[in-house]
């Protein structure tokens, strides 16, 4: 009689499965039982894995290939320098073992597009076939564009999760995330999230918008996020929160601009226990009445920061913060403690004062005039009283105290956070956020997404999703050139293009041998972090 039977082990946790087939043992006169192992259980589905027990690991180790140099199949000659860099590089940041994961079979092709989107910016990837043909890379193939339009449509949403799980592992814990916003023009009339917003380019197609969070220290990408192009920056912040905390994310904290500003998002933010630093409007009633008892010797010596070159003061004040309870029924109403960070420009005050007074002397040219712009109704209200009589015409007197109050803050702008820190180190944190703006550059004129060419969602996904993996390896480049000077004598694309003419050789069954590597072209792989090229 055969029949299967489960066994958990104790020490490891883990449940084999047995084939046990009963006989009689004629010596000893009883039934006896004969157990083999035919695998472990699954514990989520309940399946059995095969496996030839504790004997397997020593097997894969006497069977395994050593790593080393892989004989070549053809005879060709290749440039590989840039895409040499891009191997380590993602080795070292665990791309590309985190895409073996996650897409095990398309791994490679993700790669090699991605290296393709660097190198060969603004170019389509129908012509990814000469480049292929000149270049080694991880497929080592032609992608055509339809097989580049397959490869997108592959790739999906649970991948992608889990990718961004992965890496976002891989950041710094404790470290701040920028986190913004941009629009990205579309010509597409099929997809659903292309609709008209506020363009912050100015274009006037429909739109999508891409969110996209940044750590500050690593100066690397890890999550993303497409939205419909008419939903505002400040709708977002919710969403986000519940996306980090899908990815296992606890420990967050973030830097935003003041688009993300509201009391319905700080309190949002307070109660997901989020440390954050984000930019308000002077014009806020809060801002004024902290700033107000300071105000007077805000300009003294003592609060002068050499280093910006600017006056800082850092307010400690009470937020009040207001959650609703629907299993309580009720709103929790309770201060909380946070820190304002003032800061104050001679330079930009002086220049906000010329604006000012310029711009009140084109209204008040308008109201004298009779030629009034409906647009600007509300400043006319805010800064103007106007009287008509008959003899004397129209008369315009200008509103001093609403004039005396706007500039008493110029000059003036505000951080906002929940976490102790000064004021200089706010400014540097918030300073660091343009590294998303420098993200959102590369992406639209390097990898080609000022205007999105697709025609179907999930090819839009796919898309996205392969640039921002060749977003992770620009940002990576960028900030090892800041921080080694590179950026004094080279652009990254000639810093990229320097690399790029490094050829090897490849003949069959022999190894790949790399070119002739000169001085510069050391010295910039020894700024990256990189050693250089002997063989492949």
């Amino acid at each position: 009689m055969t029949a299967i039977i489960h066994q958990k082990d104790k020490r490891s946790g883990i449940t084999y499965a047995y084939e046990s087939i009963s006989y009689w043992d004629r010596e000893k006169k009883q039934s006896r039982a004969k157990r083999t192992l035919i695998g472990r259980v699954d514990e989520r589905t309940g399946e059995i894995v095969p496996t030839d027990g504790r004997c397997r690991r020593k097997k894969e180790e006497a069977t395994a290939v050593k790593p080393g140099p892989v004989p070549s199949t053809r005879t060709a000659r290749l440039f590989c320098g840039a895409t040499y860099l891009f191997d380590a590089i993602g080795r070292e940041l665990g791309i590309t073992e985190d895409l073996k994961k996650c897409f095990p079979k398309t791994w490679r092709q993700i790669l090699s597009v991605a290296y393709y989107l660097i190198l060969e910016d603004r170019n389509p990837l129908c012509r990814f076939e000469k480049w292929s043909d000149l270049h080694r890379h991880p497929y080592g193939e032609n992608i055509t564009s339809q097989r580049g339009s397959d490869l997108f449509a592959s790739i999906t949403e649970e991948s992608k999760q889990e990718f961004f799980r992965l890496q976002g592992r891989r950041r710094l814990e404790n470290e701040y995330w920028a986190y913004d916003i941009t629009s990205v023009s579309s010509y597409s009339e099929c997809l659903k999230q292309v609709l008209y917003g506020r363009n912050k380019e100015d274009d006037f197609l429909p739109q999508l918008n891409l969110a996209l969070v940044f750590g500050e220290s690593s100066g690397l990408p890890f999550y993303y996020r497409k939205l419909a192009g008419n939903i505002p920056d400040v709708r977002t912040v919710k969403t986000l929160l519940a996306d980090l905390d899908v990815l296992g994310f606890s420990k967050v904290k973030l830097v935003m601009d003041r688009g993300f500003y509201s009391e319905e998002n700080i309190n949002a933010l307070m109660k997901e226990h989020v440390k954050f630093l984000i930019a308000c409007r002077m014009s806020l009633s809060f801002v004024r009445s902290n700033l107000d008892p300071i105000y007077d010797r805000f300009r003294s010596f003592e609060s002068y920061d050499e280093a910006s070159g600017l006056y800082c003061r850092t307010v400690r004040a009470e937020w009040d913060y207001r959650q609703h309870r629907p299993y309580k029924k009720d709103v929790l109403a309770e201060p909380r403690r946070v820190y304002l960070h003032y800061y104050y420009d001679i330079d930009r005050a002086a220049e906000e004062e010329k604006a000012f007074d310029r711009r009140l002397a084109e209204l008040k040219s308008e109201l004298e005039s009779g030629r009034r712009g409906p647009e600007h109704e509300a400043w006319y209200r805010r800064y103007f009283d106007v009287s008509s009589t008959p003899k004397r015409g129209v008369k315009v007197t200008v509103k001093e105290d609403a004039v005396a109050l706007k500039k008493r803050y110029l000059g003036f702008f505000v951080l906002l956070s929940n976490e102790t820190m000064d004021a200089a180190t706010a400014l540097d944190l918030y300073r660091n956020k343009d590294l998303v703006e420098k993200a959102f550059g590369n992406l639209k004129e390097r990898l080609n997404m000022r205007r999105v060419l697709v025609s179907s969602e999930r090819s839009l996904d796919g898309k996205l999703f392969v640039e921002f993996v060749a977003l992770i390896y620009l940002s990576c480049i960028g900030k090892r050139m800041r921080d080694s000077g590179l950026f004094k004598d080279y652009t990254l694309q000639g810093a990229l293009d320097k690399l790029d003419v490094i050829e090897c050789f490849e003949s069959p069954g022999k190894e790949s041998r790399v070119g002739e590597v000169l001085e510069k072209q050391r010295q910039i792989y020894a700024a990256l972090g990189v050693p250089p090229p002997t063989s492949l």
